[in-house]
C-alpha cells in the first residue's frame, strides 16, 4: 500500500480555497478528499457537491451558532460532520470566512486510492456503489464526528488536494433531499460521471 508521504496529490492552500460558498462548491469538483485512516489511505476524486450559503434556510447554520453546528462557521476549509437519520454521517466543508456559517456538502466521490478498504467498509463490489451519495460516501471514507472541525488545508489525518485530472464540463441542478430553499440550483455535479447520485434527470 502506498504510503501517505508518497500519495500523487498536493495538499490544498486556504489561500486557493474561493471566498464564496457557490464558487467553492463548483471548484472542488475534480479535487480529491483523503483520509489517513488506521487501516489505510483512502481517497476519492470528487464528483459532485451542495452548496449551502450564508442565509440560506436549509443551511444548518441558518439558526445561529450552536455546539453541534460550530464547524460551519469556522473559516473556509474546515470539516464540518453531522449525523443523520440515525444512520449516516456527511462530510462537509465550512465555506465563508471566521463566524459566517455556511459550508458546502460533498454528495459523491469516485474512488482513486485504497479502493478495497473503502468497497470493505461499503460492503459492495461495484465501484459505482462505492461513494455514490454523501452517506455512502462518509461511510465509504470511514468519516465520523471525531473529524469534526478539522483543517482540512493543514497536515492531519484529512485533507482536500489538487486532482491530477481536471474536471470535466460542470452541470448544476437543484439540491437533492431538502424541504427548504427547493429551487435554488446549488448542487454542482461533473456531467457523464457514473458516480454521480441523484435520479437521471439531474445527471444528465
Amino acid at each position: 500500500m502506498m504510503s501517505a508521504a508518497r500519495l500523487p496529490w498536493r495538499r490544498l492552500r486556504r489561500t486557493e480555497l474561493p471566498r464564496d460558498t457557490l464558487e467553492l462548491a463548483r471548484f472542488l469538483i475534480g479535487k480529491v478528499v483523503v483520509h489517513e485512516h488506521a487501516a489505510g489511505v483512502m481517497a476519492g476524486r470528487i464528483v459532485e457537491t451542495e452548496a449551502y450559503p450564508i442565509g440560506d434556510p436549509a443551511c444548518h447554520a441558518y439558526g445561529g451558532q450552536t455546539l453541534r453546528n460550530a464547524s460551519l462557521f469556522r473559516e473556509r476549509g474546515h470539516c464540518y460532520v453531522y449525523f443523520i437519520y440515525g444512520t449516516w454521517f456527511m462530510l462537509n466543508v465550512s465555506s465563508e470566512t471566521q463566524g459566517a456559517g455556511a459550508g458546502v456538502l460533498l454528495r459523491a466521490l469516485e474512488p482513486l486510492h485504497g479502493v478495497e478498504l473503502m468497497c470493505a467498509r461499503r460492503a459492495v463490489s461495484r465501484l459505482t456503489d462505492v461513494a455514490r451519495g454523501p452517506g455512502r460516501l462518509a461511510q465509504a471514507l470511514a468519516i465520523e464526528r471525531s473529524l469534526d472541525g478539522l483543517d482540512l488545508c493543514k497536515p492531519g489525518p484529512l485533507w482536500l488536494g489538487h486532482g491530477e485530472q481536471a474536471a470535466g464540463e460542470i452541470g448544476s441542478s437543484v439540491r437533492i433531499g431538502i424541504s427548504r430553499a427547493v429551487l435554488q440550483p446549488w448542487r454542482f455535479y461533473e456531467r457523464g460521471n457514473p458516480h454521480v447520485s441523484g435520479p437521471r434527470r439531474l445527471r444528465a
